[in-house]
This record gives C-alpha cells, structure tokens and sequence, in this order.
C-alpha cells in the first residue's frame, strides 16, 4: 500500500491557496489606490452568486471552462504549450454549427454528427501543429498563435452571407442558421426563475473523470507523463516521443472542439458574430491555477466563472465589473511566482529531509558499533 506523503499533499494546496490570496491582495491594494472601498466589491459578489439564475449561470460557464482547461492540461502534461485552444474552439463550434444546421437527423444522431465534427475539426487544427514540431521542429507555441489568427480569418471568411453564412432580417449580426430542435442537447431544468443547467455540463464532468483515467491507470497515460517528463528517457526506454507529441496535439484539439457545444447545443443553437471568445486563453488561467489535476482545474473553473459571473451587477454600485478581470490576471502572475516559491521550497525540504534520514542512520550506526 502506497504511503500518505503528508508534505506532498500540502506542498500541492499550498501554490493555488497562495496564488489566490497573493491575488486578493493584490485586488484590494488596487481598489485602495483608486480611492475604492476595498473590500464592498467582494460582499456585493458574493452577494449576486447567491441568486439562483446567476449559480446556474456560473455553473454553465464553469462546464465550458473546464472542458477549455482539460485541453490545456493536456498539452501540459506532455509539456506541450497549446495557447492555440481559443483557435480550435471557435473554428470547430463553426463548422459544428454549419453541419447541424445543414442536416436533419433523429435525436441522438444528429447531436452524435455535431459532436464528433466538433471533435474532429479542433484534432485537425491542432494536428497542424503537432504535425509541424514532430517534422520541421517548429515550436508549437509560435505556430498555435499563428493558427489561432488564422482560424479568426477563416471563422469571418466562411460566416459570410456570399458563403455559408446568414444575415437575420432586420439584424446586423451573422449566424449559420439555427439547428433543428432534434440537435438541442437537453439540459436539467433548474425551475423558471433559475433556467437550466446545460446538459453537455454534465458530459464535461465526465471527460474530467476520462482524463483521471487516462492519465493515471492507462499505459498511454504513463508514456504521456514520462515524455513529457524526459523525452530523451522516454525514447531511451522506447517510446516513440513524435508519435506521443502528435497523438497529444490531436487529443488536446479534440477536447478543444468540445469546449463549444455546451453554448452551441445548450443554448445559442448556432454559431455568431456574438459567440464567446477568449474561452481558450481563460482554460490556460485554469489548468495553471488547477495544476493539470482534474478536481484542481474543476475547482479553478468554477472560481473564474464565479468571477465573471457575479462581477455583472457590480457596476450598478458604482464599481467597474474589470475588477474581475484584474483579479484574473493577477491570479495568473501570482500563479506563476507562487508555484516557483512552492517548488523551491519542496526542494529545500527533500533536502533537509534527507539530510535528516543520513544522519538517523549515521547515529544508528554508531550506537550498533558502540555495543559491539
């Protein structure tokens, strides 16, 4: 039976809890500065969470967080930086849009098709990444940045009237077309006052509980975590580390096309100009502040959805609402500082504890050539 690593257990809380109260920190010296009172922004957020409508909103934003930040993980954890998950996300939810609006198939059939064209388009665009590193050592942080402008040009360029796009009467907005109700992912009715839950929430949930799998009790898993750990020892003890790059790359893009269909099939029912973006970048803030660990990244999206959500009505108090948004960037700079604390204090620790064991054994010798 494995032992309970007690300094390890804490060594794990103790980056995120830092980062978050650095943050905090940080935040009210912000709003003291600006001549704010500094702690009436968090009591009225708080305040707004406890709505009904806003908890089921901040649970629908945290379902479509987590599934962006398990697609960062994942390139993490074959220290892979995908900053091209936003790219992904959009291009996929696009074109996912255009084939459910195009086809007319039973239920399950037809939400499957929108599913899995999702899933593949976002494997694609990543894939092109992948592909470049394994071949021409192009880094995939330049060439995901690169893609993601590309995929914004392409997105513009296919929503286009001319194209495959539609323009509503009366509207200046463009969409794909609405899906047929038989493509609508049902959600869990919260009552009328409260909305719905989405019901791909729930799938996100799973892919959480997947990714546990995957990485922790599959040999893929292992090989996953010891490329990304060493790839010279990785290939050494024969693992094909290219092939693992890629396979990561395609996995990664492939979470990333989910992250659209909770908004797609749970309630926009197409794509639009006025489709969230930025989801991409926010699943990096989570799956750092998550630590790639699949309970970490569900914790960290419910906070920055919690953020975003309950910061709406701050500025019918005379409050800007970007006060959450400072905090969320400030969580990623105390993220980074904090975690680096963290290690070299972990490091400092496995020394002295060593240290400690050397000399216990020194003192047990000793005292066994002492009685003899």
């Amino acid at each position: 039976m494995k032992k309970f690593d007690k300094d390890r257990l804490i060594l794990g809380f103790a980056g995120p809890v830092l980062a978050l109260v650095v943050a905090l920190a940080l935040t009210t010296v912000v709003l003291l500065a600006s001549g704010q009172n500094p702690f009436e922004p968090y009591r009225i957020m708080f305040e707004s969470a406890s709505y009904a409508d806003v908890q089921v909103l901040i649970i629908n934003q945290a379902g479509t967080y987590y599934l962006a930040a398990l697609a960062v993980a994942v390139g993490f954890r074959m220290n892979l930086f995908n900053i091209g998950v936003d790219g992904q996300y959009r291009l996929a939810a696009m074109v996912a849009a255009l084939v459910g609006a195009s086809v007319s198939l039973p239920g399950p059939l037809h939400i499957a098709l929108i599913v899995i064209v999702a899933m593949l388009v976002g494997a694609f665009w990543s894939g092109i990444a992948g592909f470049l590193k394994t071949t021409r050592g192009v880094s995939e942080v330049v060439s995901t940045i690169m893609l993601n402008s590309i995929a914004t040009a392409l997105v513009a360029w296919l929503i286009l009237p001319k194209n495959f796009g539609e323009q509503p009467a009366g509207s200046n907005n463009l969409t794909t077309g609405e899906i047929a109700e038989s493509g609508w992912f049902p959600g869990l009715s919260m009552g009328d006052m409260a909305g719905e839950i989405y019901g791909f929430t729930f799938v996100a949930a799973g892919c959480g509980l997947l990714y546990w799998f995957v990485l922790n009790r599959t040999r893929f898993g292992f090989d996953l975590r010891a490329t990304g750990a060493s790839e010279s020892a990785a290939q050494a003890s024969g693992v094909d580390a290219k092939k693992m790059i890629l396979t990561s790359m395609l996995i990664s893009g492939a979470v990333a096309g989910l992250a659209g269909m909770p908004t797609l099939l749970g309630d926009t029912h197409t794509y639009s100009l006025d489709f969230p973006t930025g989801i991409g970048f926010t699943g990096i803030t989570i799956a750092l502040l998550g630590r790639n660990n699949p309970l970490g990244i569900a914790l960290s999206a419910l906070l920055i959805a919690f953020l975003d959500k309950s910061s709406a009505s701050l500025d019918q108090y005379g409050y800007e609402k970007e006060i959450a948004t400072i905090m969320q960037g400030l969580i990623v700079i105390s993220v980074v500082v904090s975690y680096e604390l963290v290690r070299r204090y972990g490091i400092r620790r496995q020394q002295q504890k060593v240290g400690e064991e050397l000399a216990a054994g020194h003192a047990l010798t000793t005292e066994k050539e002492a009685a003899l």
